[in-house]
Parts: structure tokens; C-alpha cells; sequence
């Protein structure tokens, strides 16, 4: 069960405790009043009262909109502060991610920047954008958006209860932008030489380079480090084998000098056996062209 929704049901269970007395007392309330009937009464501290009993029956839609409805009234006051974090809590706990965060954002960064529930609302709300984000292979517009509220969060308040929480999750944000990086650099090589990769200038196994390299610098701590850096050296290999042969000699020294790099940062490595192949016909390349160039230069005298 994720984090997020495992803390929100050890809190909802907590006011379950708190109402559990009160609950008997609604149900029979609520068995003579209905919820329109309720909307219609003047009495806001009344609508207040079974919107915290339809919390705790877990009728989140209905005490959404006893809360709704009485918010407007209740701006800035004690009363007010309990009910625009509860009814953020209505929104996460019916998986509006998106109205969710607009209510956790609004109460601690406007309504209630020193209420009651401001390291609760922070969280939340990063709960909120954590759980709003796409697939790997979509867009990650909102997991930036997440890892920027997560950290926005965690810097509000080191001491936090939820601080390991938080930090799971942007663990998990980084994570996935690691795996969009790795996605990204192992199409670059498998297009290959069937395509130009015109927006990087090159060919493919260059932007596959390019990416994985770029990815090993902005995450260096990614359980995927090992992954980019053999495919940087099997890019930098089939560059060199598919290269015209005025680069050839420069592009498989590079491949031999990136095999020397792989294999002492990676020893115990399960590409091992892949990296020394690579390595071994990189080094047949240009023993070969020395052969040639040492036989030409003997021509020449």
C-alpha cells in the first residue's frame, strides 16, 4: 500500500476513534434529516457538526459538501481552519489528486500559514502531486511539478513526522525520471543507424551518448548508473564501427578508453563478458589501421 494512502487511513482511523461516539448520534440524526435537508439549515455550526460525522462514516462526497457550503462563512476562524484541511482530506481520500492539492495549497499557503494542520497539509498535498503523476512512458510534466512540491515539504520542516515519507517519495519521483533517461537513451540505440537524429546533430548512437551520460551527471546515486554506462560503451563501439574511416581510428581509442573507465568502476559487473567482446574487437580495429598506417608510412620511405 502506498505511503500517502496508508498514512491518510491511519489519520482517518484516528478520527474515527475521536467521533466514535458521536457516530451513533448522526446515524440516528441522519436517519431523520437528510442531506438536502441539511444544506437548507442556517446553522453553519450545526452543517459543520454532521459534515465531521459524515468524515467519520466515511461519506466523504456528502461532508464535502456540508464543508463547501459553510467555508465561506467560516474564512479565518479556528472553526474554518479544521474545515477547509478536512475537506482537503475529502478531496485525497476520493482520489481527487487535483482538487486535493488546490485546497492542501490554499490552506497553508493563504488561508492558514500558521494553522493547526500546516505540516499535515504540506504532506498531503505532496501526496497529492505524488499520486497525480503518469506512467514512465508518458509525459513527466507533474513528477517534476511533484518532486518540486515533495521537496517544498520537506524543507518547511526537517523535523516533520512525515520527513521519511516525504523523502520515500521523491526518492521514487527521482527514480522514475531515471527510468523516463534510460528509456529516452535505449531508443537512441536501438534506432541506430536507421535514422538521423537531427535535433542532436549526429546520429543516434551519439544521442544515445549524449542522453545516458547526461543522466549518469544529474543522477549519479541511480541503481540504473550501470545500465547507462554499458550502453554508452556499446554506442561509442557501433559509432566507431559505423563511422566513415577518416574517424574510425579516433572512435575506437574512445571505445577502449570508455571499456578501461566501465570496467574499474563496474569489476564485479554482469556486462563483464559483453564489455571485454567490445573491447576486443576495438583493439583488433585499431591494431589493424596501425598495421596500415605503419605499411603506408614504410611505402612513403
Amino acid at each position: 500500500m502506498d505511503n500517502c494512502i496508508l498514512t491518510a487511513g491511519i489519520r482517518m482511523a484516528k478520527i474515527r476513534d475521536i467521533l466514535l461516539m458521536a457516530v451513533v448520534a448522526l446515524t440516528l440524526l441522519c436517519s431523520c434529516h437528510s442531506l438536502s435537508k441539511v444544506l437548507k439549515s442556517s446553522d453553519r455550526d450545526y452543517k459543520l457538526e454532521v459534515a465531521k460525522q459524515y468524515y467519520a462514516m466515511g461519506k466523504y462526497n456528502d461532508c464535502y459538501l456540508l464543508l463547501d457550503n459553510v467555508l465561506p462563512a467560516l474564512r479565518g476562524t479556528k472553526a474554518g481552519d479544521e474545515a477547509l484541511f478536512m475537506a482537503g482530506m475529502c478531496k485525497f481520500n476520493t482520489r481527487d489528486y487535483d482538487s486535493a492539492a488546490e485546497l492542501f495549497k490554499r490552506y497553508y499557503g493563504k488561508s492558514y500559514r500558521n494553522g493547526d494542520h500546516v505540516d499535515e497539509a504540506r504532506y498531503y498535498s505532496a501526496c497529492s502531486y505524488y499520486e497525480s503523476t503518469y506512467p514512465v512512458r508518458l509525459d513527466q510534466s507533474a513528477t517534476y511539478e511533484a518532486i518540486k512540491e515533495i521537496q517544498s515539504a520537506m524543507e518547511s520542516n526537517p523535523d516533520s513526522k512525515y520527513y521519511a515519507s516525504l523523502q520515500d517519495m521523491l526518492f521514487k519521483m527521482q527514480d522514475r525520471l531515471v527510468e523516463k533517461e534510460y528509456l529516452a537513451a535505449k531508443l537512441y540505440y536501438d534506432l541506430g543507424d536507421y535514422f538521423l537524429n537531427c535535433l542532436m546533430g549526429g546520429s543516434n548512437y551519439e544521442a544515445c551518448v549524449v542522453t545516458a551520460q547526461n543522466a549518469i551527471n544529474d543522477y549519479p546515486y541511480s541503481v540504473r548508473k550501470e545500465d547507462f554506462a554499458i550502453l554508452i560503451l556499446r554506442a561509442k563501439y557501433h559509432l566507431a564501427e559505423s563511422s566513415v574511416e577518416s574517424k574510425k581510428y579516433e572512435r575506437y581509442n574512445d571505445t577502449v578508453d570508455e571499456y578501461y573507465g566501465f570496467v574499474n568502476e563496474y569489476p564485479q559487473s554482469k556486462f563483464l563478458k559483453e564489455a571485454k567482446s567490445i573491447f576486443d574487437k576495438s583493439e583488433k580495429e585499431l591494431n589493424s589501421k596501425r598495421l596500415k598506417q605503419y605499411a603506408t608510412e614504410e611505402d612513403d620511405v
